[in-house]
């Protein structure tokens, strides 16, 4: 459950801040995000990644379809990609390894600050 619902808050927050954000911004606010919630730290790189790597997939998607510009697929061309779908791709798999690793950098840094047991022989 909380997977999900850090999936959603993550996703939203990119939908929300990401056009007035920079990336790297985009990817502290993941960060803190992640830490103030109490998930895994392979869960919060899934659902860090998946919310980043979507959300900017659908972006590019909808800026391709609902524009009709030739920008997309001139880029892809000058790249070397190929077409716009690819480079759409290519977007959303870079979209999903910083917010990924941003979500894993938070979520790490809160186990940090975690109390341990004192216990060495955990009997």
């Amino acid at each position: 459950m909380r997977f999900i619902l850090l999936l959603l808050v993550l996703a939203i927050a990119t939908v929300l801040l990401n056009p007035f954000l920079q990336f790297w911004m985009m990817m502290i606010v993941i960060a803190v995000v992640s830490a103030l919630s109490k998930v895994k730290p392979m869960a919060a790189f899934f659902a860090g990644g998946l919310g980043m790597g979507l959300v900017w997939l659908a972006m590019s998607m909808y800026l391709m379809m609902s524009t009709g510009s030739p920008l997309a697929d001139r880029m892809g061309e000058l790249m070397g990609i190929g077409n716009g779908i690819m480079l759409a791709g290519i977007t959303s798999i870079l979209g999903f390894l910083l917010g990924g690793f941003s979500a894993l950098s938070g979520s790490t840094f809160r186990n940090i600050w975690r109390a341990k047991s004192k216990n060495i022989y955990r009997g």
